[in-house]
């Protein structure tokens, strides 16, 4: 999701056919929650009010075996395929058992190892739920903002009233031994106006395995809610607070996707979160009708951004892979702007995501809106790192250590 480039309809006969190894799946279209920042219903698009409330047997059926099929051809070492909102819970039961047995039947003699995951706000979240998670080997992760008092503001539910006595209700459950291994960790967005050394120690309460922070949706026609009077990288500090709290802690508390990739590209290896590498994206939606769509964040940019003209019941994962609008999201450092290209962290930083980029007058090529933020926190993790060696160095010549 991070790149933009000139479109080609398929691969020349010499490369790779594209894979995909992310499909996001869209079992239920509404959400019992009204959080004013949603990309999905608060934002630009409005497909969701043309969607079923629920993904019916037919399709579930066809979009298995199209995930299945698609997989066996190219046999990736590992595929994800994540239920996602809407709220996933609110199809009930009975539906997730349905598409969770369907999955594992069609894929069960694959190579590729097939994660199935569930990001839910767990207001649903239960005993029945976790039994049918537990049978298949279903992942949780669940999105919660902070603090009490933090979540309660940015995730209300449709009537205005504050969430997250029930999602913390919901965690205690996930937490105890029978559910333990089923917890993926927490989801939270970063919320400017909220202590961010605070919000930190908020989500660790409740004993996450992994934390992934993501920075809000925003394009530079739609900017992201900066404090009055704040600098050019407000967000950049506030991640670097709790990069300095998290790095600074005498015992590992838990894993910081965004911190735990970005270390591990400074010190020449890979990422595994979408905020960071100079990579494109191999994500693919499919909503309840069947409907196979770009990136969900592009419904932060326009009504139509994340929008194809295909569909689960015409079309396999191959001929979605080909589509000049998949083609665009995994373009890689070649999709991006002069300035980006040119820039020194740009093997870090990637250009940002790719819906940060966008201006109405030349789509998305162009820095990321959070440009100087992304810029800010690199710089600091570098310079914490290298302290953090140069310290370890000192220490090893003093005690006798070093070579």
């Amino acid at each position: 999701m991070r790149c933009e480039t000139a479109p080609r309809a398929a691969s020349p006969p010499d490369e790779p056919a594209p894979t995909f190894t992310q499909f996001v799946v869209k079992l239920y279209s509404r959400c019992n929650f009204g959080c004013p920042d949603c990309y999905v219903y608060e934002h630009r698009d409005r497909g969701w009010t043309e969607q079923p409330l629920v993904m019916g047997p037919a399709v579930m059926r066809r979009l298995c075996g199209r995930i299945a099929e698609h997989l066996s051809r190219h046999r990736p070492v590992r595929a994800q395929v994540v239920l996602h909102g809407g709220e996933p819970l609110l199809a009930g039961p009975a539906i997730l058992e349905r598409f969770a047995r369907r999955l594992r039947a069609d894929c069960k003699d694959l190579a590729t190892q097939v994660e199935l995951l569930v990001q839910t706000n767990a207001s649903r979240l239960d005993r029945t739920f976790l039994e049918i998670f537990r049978r298949y080997g279903v992942t949780v992760g669940v999105s919660v903002d902070g603090t009490a008092a933090s979540h309660d503001r940015r995730r209300p539910d449709r009537a205005g009233r504050g969430t997250y006595t029930e999602v913390a209700r919901a965690l205690s459950l996930l937490r105890t031994p029978r559910y333990r291994s089923l917890y993926g960790g927490l989801l939270c967005v970063v919320d400017i106006d909220a202590d961010p050394v605070e919000t930190y120690e908020a989500l660790l309460e409740h004993e996450p395995p992994c934390v992934d922070l993501l920075l809000p949706h925003a394009t530079w026609q739609f900017p992201p809610p900066r404090p009055p009077g704040a600098d050019e990288a407000p967000y950049g500090r506030w991640l670097a607070a709790v990069f300095d709290r998290w790095f600074d802690a005498p015992r590992r508390e838990t894993s910081l996707r965004l911190f735990d990739s970005l270390l591990d590209l400074q010190l020449g290896g890979t990422s595994t979160s979408e905020m960071w590498g100079p990579y494109g994206s191999d994500v693919v939606v499919i909503q309840p009708s069947g409907l196979i769509e770009y990136n969900d964040i592009l419904k932060t940019v326009s009504a139509r951004a994340a929008r194809s003209v295909l569909h689960i019941g015409a079309h396999d994962f191959d001929r979605a892979a080909a589509d000049p609008g998949f083609a665009a999201e995994r373009a890689g450092l070649s999709g991006l702007c002069a300035q980006c290209r040119s820039c020194p962290v740009v093997d870090i930083c990637g250009g940002g995501l790719r819906a940060h980029r966008h201006r109405p007058d030349n789509g998305f090529d162009n820095p990321s809106c959070f440009c100087a933020d992304l810029r800010f926190l690199i710089d600091h993790v570098r310079e914490r790192l290298a302290h953090g060696v140069s310290t370890l160095r000192t220490r090893l010549d003093r005690e006798g250590w070093s070579a």
